[in-house]
């Protein structure tokens, strides 16, 4: 029992901009450029500015904790003096006396001072400085008073700044303040730059749209494009090239096939049709079988060949063996074309060797195909030459000569697409029928056995051939 669920559709959901959207179906998730730019160089805006707000408060801080330790030594300092002056002239009383009518006038700090003998002589009333202050500094000094017992006094001086602190935070909390507007603003203002700058893609994507099967002829273009866009433009439209030239040849493709295949089953229906028609004798179904079986061997042969070929677009190799002689191979191609070769009135004879490692039945057959056109087109009495020679980088280049009618050298190029026949005037009279594919067949070979095709027509002389690259070690 099928115990399967079955799941509702899902709707394709829009993200809100900046935020990640992530396909259920394909587990893809896709981001805002602009957003994820403008997140980092706010980011970057905090840690810079941040780093240089922070050194400035780190400055401000010193220089206010040196002034205060300034201002601190300065009233130690200047109590020293008066106090030591006081005591000359009036003793502990003057002092005293001194100390006590200028303890309301010290708001922000607090004077304390012990004879020598550690006794208390005066301290200022706790109220003279705010309660609970957190940001206090002391200082402790001596003074010299040689005309009171033990020659001096011990004082400390503590000073209340938090004036000093409050002007600190504000400068830590302006600094803060604008780090973070300026982030807000290279973050606002890089967003609408990106996007800004991102329009010619969203330009591009529409003409992508536009695009179709039928319209196969359209390339991206932009007015002003980028550096960076430019080449992704041009390798893009690269490709529509070699995409529309597929398509066309594929469209092509099919047509030959369907007038390749169509002469062959007209004949069949039309002799089946009129073996039907009537009463005939077995001799003459016999001689209507045989003619439909040669139409069936054809139509065989070309289902064959276009199932090689498009095992060796979808990237078969070659099966190679032990390294071979492909004069040796030559030689067993040729005794197979003697008869054709007597036909002809022509000779054959093969010049140089190379021994490789290749497929052996794939080898002899692109020979046999390029020893067959040579066959039909060269002129009687004439050599047909294949030449082989080997060379340095380890490959071996096999080329076919006959002398006979040039090929034009506008079809040079497509000699070896499917189904392509050169110009009529270089037709055989052999009064057979060829389907065109012998050519893409020795490419095929060729590709299998990581090599490449030649052709050349020049001077009353053909050279077709391909090279073949040794196994890899």
């Amino acid at each position: 029992m099928n115990t399967a669920t079955h799941l509702p559709a899902l709707e394709p959901r829009h993200a809100a901009p900046g935020t990640p959207a992530c396909d259920p179906s394909v587990v893809i998730c896709t981001h805002s450029i602009g957003a994820r730019l403008s997140k980092k160089l706010a980011l970057l805006v905090v840690l810079v500015l941040g780093g240089v707000s922070l050194a400035a408060w780190m400055s401000v801080k010193m220089m206010i904790v040196e002034r205060d330790a300034e201002d601190l030594a300065r009233r130690s300092e200047l109590y020293a003096s008066v106090l030591a002056l006081e005591a000359r002239d009036g003793g502990e009383a003057a002092v005293l006396y001194k100390l006590h009518r200028e303890a309301s006038m010290r708001g922000d700090s607090r004077l304390e001072v012990w004879r020598a003998d550690g006794s208390l002589l005066h301290a200022d009333p706790a109220g003279t400085m705010p309660a609970a202050s957190r940001h206090t500094a002391s200082r402790e000094f001596t003074i010299a008073t040689p005309e009171l017992p033990g020659g001096l006094l011990r004082a400390r001086i503590t000073a209340d700044y938090t004036r000093d602190a409050r002007m600190g935070q504000r400068w830590a909390l302006l600094l803060v303040g604008v780090t973070l507007a300026a982030a807000a603003l290279v973050a606002a203002g890089g967003y609408w730059h990106v996007r800004r700058q991102l329009r010619p893609l969203n330009d591009l994507a529409a003409q992508t749209r536009a695009i179709s099967p039928g319209r196969l002829d359209q390339r991206l273009s932009l007015r002003d494009p980028g550096e960076e866009l430019l080449p992704w433009i041009e390798q893009f439209n690269a490709l529509m090239d070699r995409l529309e030239r597929a398509y066309a040849q594929l469209e092509g493709f099919n047509a030959d096939v369907a007038h390749e295949l169509r002469t062959p089953l007209a004949n069949l229906i039309g002799e089946t049709e009129l073996a039907l028609s009537r009463d005939r004798p077995a001799q003459a179904l016999r001689e209507t079988l045989q003619s439909n079986l040669e139409e069936m061997q054809r139509l065989s042969a070309l289902v064959n060949d276009m199932l090689f070929l498009s095992q060796a677009d979808r990237g078969a190799t070659a099966r190679r063996g032990p390294p071979v002689s492909l004069a040796a191979l030559a030689q067993q191609v040729s005794e197979f074309h003697e008869a054709s070769l007597d036909d002809a009135g022509v000779a054959l004879r093969i010049d140089g060797d190379a021994t490789l490692a290749v497929d052996e039945p794939l080898v002899k057959r692109a020979l046999s195909n390029l020893l067959g056109n040579a066959v039909r087109y060269a002129d009687r009495g004439s050599t047909i030459v294949v030449r082989i020679a080997a060379e340095a980088d380890g490959r071996a280049q096999v080329v076919v000569h006959n002398a006979g009618v040039g090929i034009d050298a506008a079809a040079l190029p497509r000699l070896f697409d499917r189904f392509y026949r050169a110009d009529a005037s270089r037709c055989c009279d052999d009064g057979q029928t060829h389907h065109g594919l012998g050519l893409a067949i020795v490419a095929a070979i060729a590709r299998m056995h990581a090599g490449s095709t030649l052709a050349e027509s020049r001077d009353g002389v053909t050279r077709v051939g391909f090279t073949l690259a040794d196994a890899p070690r």
